[in-house]
């Protein structure tokens, strides 16, 4: 009988040590073996990548689902094949906004049933919300849910209130008390305004208020605090004096606060619903030198995928940061790191977000050099623009998925460099 279930060679395998050829075997579902390239292992499927990179599949965190007046479970298979699409094998779904939020053992049971059997894998972030007590904690930690999530501002949903300052110490100490992390949206509502300012109005300063508020908290209780999104690039300086005092404090981003500064979309652009918004070009700019400062805690960068105010970003996120990394020298490596390994390592998931023996078989085919068009009629923000990157096939635990057509979607093309299509559009 074959020695492996199928085996997947690349010259260009993103392996933790770094980019080299090799070749993969796989068995029920995990990787068994990683050879030299031209290594002869028996299997009933052997895929040869040539030139195509393999990378580990992305752990997108904190993925907002549920559409607004859609069925959960639709919501979910629909997710799913987003997901496939842009490379990521394992959604972490966000509590809110999803009807019911997941604030309590009865609704995560509910989000459970309704994302049995999509085409990856869910995990969930259990909700924090003013009237959440350590029983709702427990029982959600027990029933699964991998780390869990409050807001300072409007980041939830209306089952998931603003905490206040000691709401929040108190959510953190049972929190840490349960060796967990709390995912915070760090935006202060009071800087905010009540009700909440449009997107275009909500500055800089509210961020980091709430920051100062996170680390506030978290230096008097102790607990392992990830904000997400962090966009405002003048509080990284607050991020790095966090750590310099044993704040345990790590943050999060999305591509298209890297990729698109406020001065390029239109009026009508769903990028125009980010929550924080979009910043200026030269925060743009400063946030990249954040994210790649030596020991920098801005650990993982994720879609930021949020159906219910129009952002759909699943699919492009991976060939978004992929154009924007490549142009300035970075390495497939360094992708793998910020959508898979950090991401897994800060979960807690073992046998996750790397091509590793023993890990699960969660491999994406990417062509890093191949450049797509974006459509028009797309409805995320990267409408129109010019990627370099592309899926070409995913393996979930070991099987072979197929991807939709949809992410073949625009031209395709071989090129050194990505931009936006047409005329006046940003250089990423």
């Amino acid at each position: 009988m074959p020695e492996f279930d199928s085996v997947i060679r690349s010259r260009r395998t993103v392996v933790p040590e770094g980019t080299r050829p090799a070749c993969v075997g796989i068995r029920d579902g995990r990787i068994e073996a990683i050879r030299p390239y031209a290594a002869e292992l028996s299997a009933r499927e052997v895929v040869d990548l040539g030139e195509t990179a393999l990378l580990p599949g992305a752990i997108d965190l904190g993925t907002g689902v549920h559409v607004p007046g859609q069925e959960l479970r639709e919501s979910y298979l629909r997710a799913g094949e987003a997901a496939l699409r842009g490379g990521v094998t394992c959604v972490v779904a966000s509590p809110a906004p999803g009807r019911p939020a997941i604030i309590c053992a009865d609704s995560l049971q509910l989000h459970q049933r309704a994302a049995a059997g999509t085409a990856v894998p869910m995990a969930f972030l259990g909700g924090v919300t003013r009237g959440t007590g350590p029983l709702d904690l427990a029982d959600l930690h027990a029933g699964g849910v991998v780390a869990f999530q409050g807001s300072l501002s409007d980041g939830g949903a209306p089952d998931m209130a603003a905490l206040e300052d000691a709401q929040l110490r108190k959510a953190m100490a049972e929190i840490a008390a349960l060796n967990a992390l709390l995912v915070v949206h760090a935006e202060d509502a009071r800087e905010l305004g009540t009700p909440p300012v449009s997107a275009e109005q909500r500055p800089p300063r509210a961020e980091r208020r709430g920051l100062e508020r996170v680390i506030a908290a978290a230096r008097v209780v102790g607990a392992r605090t990830h904000v997400a999104p962090f966009t405002a690039a003048e509080c990284a300086a607050l991020l790095a004096a966090a750590g310099a005092v044993g704040v345990g404090l790590t943050a999060h981003t999305c591509p298209h606060y890297l990729c698109l500064p406020s001065e390029y979309p239109g009026p009508g652009s769903p990028a125009r619903a980010c929550r924080p918004p979009l910043r200026s070009d030269a925060n743009r700019k400063a946030l990249w030198s954040a994210l790649l400062e030596p020991d920098s805690a801005i650990l993982t960068v994720g879609s930021g995928h949020l159906p219910a105010i129009g952002l759909y970003t699943l699919e492009w996120s991976l060939a978004a940061l992929w154009t924007a990394a490549r142009k300035r020298g970075l390495s497939l490596s360094d992708l793998a790191r910020w959508t898979s390994q950090a991401p897994a390592d800060l979960l807690g998931l073992g046998g996750r977000g790397r091509i590793r023996e023993g890990f699960d078989a969660d491999l994406v085919a990417f062509g890093d050099r191949a450049a797509q068009t974006v459509p028009t009629s797309d409805p995320s923000p990267y409408a129109g623009m010019r990627l370099t990157g592309r899926v070409e096939r995913v393996w979930v635990a070991g099987r072979p998925t197929r991807v939709a057509p949809a992410a073949r979607a625009g031209t395709a093309e071989q090129a050194g460099t990505a931009e936006q299509a047409g005329a006046g559009g940003p250089r990423v």
